[in-house]
C-alpha cells in the first residue's frame, strides 16, 4: 500500500526507463495526433489523454509496465493516474517524450 502511495505521488526514485524498455514495458505517449506524428519515441503508442479511457484494452495486460510521456509531463502524470485507477499494476511517468528518449 506504501508502495502504491509513493508510486501515485511521484515519491519513488527515478525508474530505470531503459531497463523496463527493455523488458517490454509499453511506452503510451498521450499527446494529440498531431504532436504523435511530428515526433515519437519508436515503438510507443500513441493515445490521446482524453481518449484513454475508451482505449484501455489495446493496453491489454494490466501486468506489464508502462511508461506514459507527453510533451512536459503533465498529461503523462494523468494518465498514469487514471491506469493505476483502472488496474494496471505498474506505470511510470516518463514524463516529456524527448526527455525519455534520451533516457532509453
Amino acid at each position: 500500500m506504501l508502495r502504491l502511495l509513493k508510486n501515485l505521488l511521484g515519491a519513488t526514485s527515478k525508474p530505470a526507463y531503459k531497463q523496463l524498455f527493455k523488458e517490454g514495458a509499453i511506452i503510451v505517449d498521450v499527446r494529440s495526433k498531431g504532436e504523435f506524428e511530428s515526433g515519437h519515441i519508436q515503438g510507443s503508442i500513441n493515445i490521446p489523454v482524453d481518449q484513454l479511457r475508451n482505449n484501455l484494452p489495446k493496453l491489454k495486460e494490466k501486468n506489464k509496465p508502462i511508461i506514459t510521456c507527453c510533451a512536459s509531463g503533465m498529461r503523462s502524470a494523468s494518465a498514469k493516474v487514471l491506469l493505476l485507477s483502472q488496474g494496471f499494476k505498474e506505470v511510470y511517468n516518463g514524463g516529456g517524450w524527448q526527455n525519455l528518449k534520451n533516457n532509453l
